[in-house]
């Protein structure tokens, strides 16, 4: 097994990277620009914009690889409302390129999807449920399964998964937990919403889940995400709770005040079994994270 990391940079192609190299599993690691973790070696490192077809052909031509974890992709659910082309052309287009590249090379193709792929009325979704995207992101992200799913070729995973948190090297954006423990230590107050419920994943465990995907040739839908389905409210009580400091720090608004570009689902939360029965998936709870954030 030879593991293509794409977006190598960012906090998941981080812990994988850190995964290969603990498991002494052979990997090649993609991102734009340089190489900003430290403890994945230069020599296992390419920068590609994965955009660039040719540039994404060419590399993959010359690499031996047999299984690639496609975790690029443009995150900023509202810069993707305001921009939707790229959106389209970096989650969508360049995940649909990537596909057909693994499929002509028969390689094992894992792609990184989303909660927002569903409208959030429900929650607690399952693998089977229909979803119907409320944003831009989301719809980018759907219409980049619906390549994998209505292919002729089955050689392939999709791991969903709902805010990812942790800590990495020179990331290009922070986290809820990294932002709130930063802003309740210092005694500052933070603003949270309390309709909009979410299930927060460890980085640690979801690379977990994606290497079990890989190593085991695992087809088919998974989702992965935290345990617990909380309000945004409710997470920042637990970190205030954790940390020792006021819960009168954590202020409860209502989403319609933000005024946020790109319409989010008010109630998503993963059930797990699926994850659970085939992959041996056993998520941490927050407060089992918070100490090593």
């Amino acid at each position: 097994m030879k593991l293509l990391i794409t977006g190598s940079n960012g906090l998941l192609g981080q812990k994988l990277v850190a995964d290969c190299i603990a498991q002494r599993i052979d990997f090649l690691a993609v991102s734009s620009g340089e190489n900003r973790n430290p403890e994945c070696p230069n020599t296992h490192y390419t920068s590609i914009d994965i955009t660039d077809f040719s540039e994404v052909k060419r590399f993959l031509d010359l690499s031996s690889c047999s299984h690639i974890m496609h975790t690029a992709a443009m995150t900023n659910v509202d810069a993707c409302e305001l921009n939707p082309d790229e959106c389209y052309e970096v989650n969508h287009l360049a995940s649909q390129h990537l596909f057909e590249i693994a499929k002509e090379k028969k390689l094992h193709f894992t792609l990184l999807s989303t909660d927002f792929i569903f409208d959030g009325k429900t929650g607690n979704y399952v693998e089977t449920d229909l979803p119907n995207p409320l944003s831009v992101y989301g719809n980018s992200k759907w219409l980049a399964e619906q390549v994998l799913v209505n292919s002729d070729y089955t050689h392939w995973a999709i791991a969903r998964t709902i805010i990812v948190y942790g800590i990495g090297y020179n990331l290009n954006k922070s986290n809820i937990f990294s932002w709130l423990m930063n802003e309740l230590t210092q005694g500052k107050e933070v603003s949270l919403i309390t309709d909009h419920f979410r299930a927060p994943t460890w980085a640690e465990d979801l690379a977990a889940g994606c290497m079990a995907i890989a190593k085991n040739n695992h087809t088919g839908i998974y989702h992965l995400c935290g345990p617990e389905t909380l309000s945004i409210f409710d997470i920042g009580i637990r970190v205030a709770r954790f940390i020792g400091v006021s819960e009168t720090l954590v202020k409860a608004i209502d989403s319609n005040t933000l005024n946020q570009p790109a319409p989010r689902p008010p109630h998503t939360g993963f059930n797990l079994n699926k994850a659970k029965t085939e992959l041996g998936y056993e998520p941490h709870t927050i407060e089992q994270t918070l100490e090593f954030l």
